[in-house]
């Protein structure tokens, strides 16, 4: 490999790791929420995977089925990263231009 086509190939490194902070930063910003319970539980998540807000409808609390609500919460929580998977992945495949890189996978 000549001395231009490694100094090439460095700069498409660099301009790889800079689209990469580009893509966190915008990530971290991103929000997706998720409903479980016909919308009586919402939960507000960032791209980071940071719970951000949970409301949930006066309607479901319910003292004597508490366990409902434990898991309308639960089902609300892993959509909403489920969410936060699909648009890291959508994120990734733009970077990528769709090939899938091994070992490529954002730090959170």
């Amino acid at each position: 490999m000549g001395k231009g086509e490694l100094g090439n190939m460095m700069k498409q490194v660099q301009q790889m790791q800079a689209k990469m902070e580009e893509m966190q930063a915008e990530l971290e910003k991103a929000e997706v929420e998720a409903t479980s319970g016909g919308g009586m539980v919402k939960v507000v998540a960032n791209g980071r995977h940071d719970i951000l807000s949970i409301a949930i409808d006066p309607e479901v609390v319910d003292k004597d089925d508490i366990e409902m609500l434990q898991d309308l919460i639960v089902a609300a929580v892993n959509q909403a990263h489920q969410k936060v998977q699909e648009l890291q992945a959508e994120q990734m495949s733009g970077l990528t231009g769709g090939l899938k890189i091994p070992g490529l996978n954002l730090p959170f």
